[in-house]
Order: structure tokens, then C-alpha cells, then sequence
């Protein structure tokens, strides 16, 4: 799974690209939840939450957590 960008400022519209990413019910950037909507099986759409800093991003999908391959790097 990977963010498109990888990098970018809080509040910034991400992608995460992946498999099997319909029906899920989390996103997080670093532990911090972010809202989210999936756009198809593999494309969801999110937004780097305030708070969140720079480190993995995960989704939970009902198939299992998916973690991202490269840290989402926060700017300031």
C-alpha cells in the first residue's frame, strides 16, 4: 500500500493506492485517525489529520491492517 503524495502538510488530500481496500472502517497517519472515503477497491481518498506526524499509515480493511510502504512525511 502507498500514499500519493508520500509527503505533504497537515490538512493535505492524499490517495492511498492498495488491494482490497473496499469496506474499510479506519485510517490512520502515525496513530492519528484521519476521515476517509473509499473510492473503489483499490483508491481511498484522506486527509493528513491535525496532529498526525510523520510515520506509517495504516487502514483497516475487514481482510486485515494494511500499512503503508514509505512513512508519509508531515511538513511543516
Amino acid at each position: 500500500m502507498e500514499t500519493n503524495p508520500q509527503t505533504g502538510k497537515l490538512g493535505r488530500t492524499a490517495n492511498i493506492l492498495g488491494t482490497n481496500l473496499t469496506g474499510a472502517t479506519r485510517v490512520t497517519f502515525h496513530g492519528t485517525a484521519a476521515e476517509f472515503t473509499v473510492k473503489s477497491n483499490t483508491e481511498i481518498t484522506t486527509t493528513a489529520p491535525a496532529g498526525a506526524t510523520t510515520g506509517t499509515v495504516r487502514v483497516v480493511t475487514p481482510s486485515g491492517t494494511l500499512s503503508s510502504n514509505v512513512p508519509f512525511q508531515v511538513n511543516p
